[in-house]
């Protein structure tokens, strides 16, 4: 299969790694922003093979393990409304403050479990008389859909259709991460997918400002073990640039169209992060003239504040101070039968990487 098979290409990626080896004289730490990426690390048993000086350090490029306890809380709020919730799969089992969204489906909500928000929009059309709330969580990758779902619902002129949205942008949070003065990170894979969207720009003012390489990276074995043999070889060259091992799926100027709709829906603001708190400009708010799609204005749940779960250290897994293991709670009171936070749960979470496919000691 064509830009598949070859990318998990076990000799291809053996040489690799033996190239690897022999050009890492220093220790370094290599940060994969992507939740994808750290699975296909995990779960090929990559960060084994690795030179032990290169230390691989888990970014917060998951959307569901980034979402705050207050956005989960405020579609519980929507459930027990009698609205009808719709959201991807991934999201309907990460805690809240008190339950999820599917122990408030288990006590009557009617929530639905969707692949497009599209079909939300759809509900709407075939329930005139009630309410319907489409979940849009995601990074750039799915902003898109969730902007497009709000421009049908307005063509097919739909006004009982509205989105809770929880988008966040990944080159504010890499800055974020970048200024902590716990950070120890020396060269970055970015996000293959995100950049698919977006292309590569919004990463030359990070590689210039703090002198870091930046490797844009795919998923697959190949694509994961390249990415870090470039970044490393960066690094041990004293060199700082953008480079783009996903070349095959990503452009520099990204995906027009998906721009033009992300920019016609949503403007850049505030957003909280799960763990980490509020990172100005760090996400997608619905602009102005789209507001009446803005589920939180529209059903004035906006104020709905909560702390976060005092016993997960998601917030210092997500901004690379910790590992799994490092978690008292892993593998004992949280598991992902009984997630204590958002990374356990999450088919892209570090937590439920670490707990399903590593032996728990990396």
């Amino acid at each position: 299969m064509k830009y598949l098979s070859e990318y998990r290409n076990l000799e291809a990626t053996k040489k690799l790694l033996d190239e690897l080896h022999k050009i890492t004289t220093k220790p370094w730490n290599v940060m994969e922003i992507c939740g994808g990426q750290t699975h296909g690390l995990v779960k090929n048993g990559i960060l084994e093979l690795l030179p032990e000086n290169v230390r691989m350090i888990h970014g917060p490029g998951c959307p569901v393990c980034v979402t705050p306890l207050n956005l989960i809380d405020k579609a519980v709020e929507l459930l027990e409304q009698g609205v009808i919730v719709c959201s991807f799969g991934d999201m309907i089992r990460v805690p809240g403050s008190k339950k999820s969204l599917l122990e408030a489906k288990a006590e009557g909500g009617d929530l639905r479990i969707l692949y497009s928000p599209i079909e939300a929009v759809s509900i709407a059309k075939e329930n005139p008389k009630k309410e319907v709330v489409f979940f849009a969580v995601g990074f750039e990758t799915t902003a898109p859909a969730n902007a497009l779902s709000v421009l049908h619902a307005e063509k097919e002129g739909v006004e009982n259709f509205s989105i809770l949205v929880s988008h966040v942008l990944v080159p504010p949070a890499m800055e974020a991460i970048l200024d902590d003065e716990l950070c120890s990170i020396d060269a970055f894979l970015g996000a293959g997918h995100v950049c698919a969207i977006m292309g590569t720009q919004e990463y030359v003012p990070l590689v210039e400002k703090y002198k870091i390489p930046i490797v844009i990276t795919g998923f697959e074995p190949l694509d994961l073990v390249q990415g870090i043999y470039m970044a490393v070889k960066q690094l041990e060259e004293g060199k700082q640039e953008l480079e783009n091992q996903y070349a095959r799926a990503v452009k520099e100027e990204g995906n027009a169209s998906a721009i033009k709709v992300i920019q016609t829906v949503f403007e850049v603001g505030a957003r909280e992060w799960r763990g980490i708190g509020e990172i100005p400009n760090s996400g997608y708010v619905i602009k102005e003239a789209y507001k009446k799609y803005d589920a939180e204005t529209k059903f004035g749940i906006g104020n709905i504040k909560v702390p976060e779960n005092s016993k997960c250290i998601a917030g210092e897994i997500l901004r690379g101070i910790k590992k799994p293991v490092d978690c008292s709670e892993f593998g004992k009171t949280c598991k992902p039968s009984n997630p204590l936070g958002a990374p356990m749960v999450s088919s892209e979470g570090a937590c439920a990487a670490y707990f399903h496919f590593s032996n728990n000691t990396i």
